[in-house]
């Protein structure tokens, strides 16, 4: 079981694939659960987990 005591949300762009996302930072686990911005990849099963990589990556904006 993993129990999540900091978590930061945040909106993203893979720039390679040109897809918005999502993210629910974990920091104690050091890794992001990437949710696409748009329906149809969620129902093609594109829920990614990933390490957050600023190369592949363009970090737009954190919110609350």
């Amino acid at each position: 079981m993993i129990w999540v005591k900091n978590m930061k949300k945040f909106i993203d762009f893979d720039k390679y694939n040109k897809i918005f996302y999502d993210n629910l930072w974990l920091d104690d686990q050091n890794f992001a659960i990437k949710i696409p911005l748009y329906e149809n990849s969620i129902s093609k099963g594109n829920l990614k987990f990933d390490k957050f990589d600023l190369s592949k990556y363009t970090y737009l904006v954190a919110y609350d």
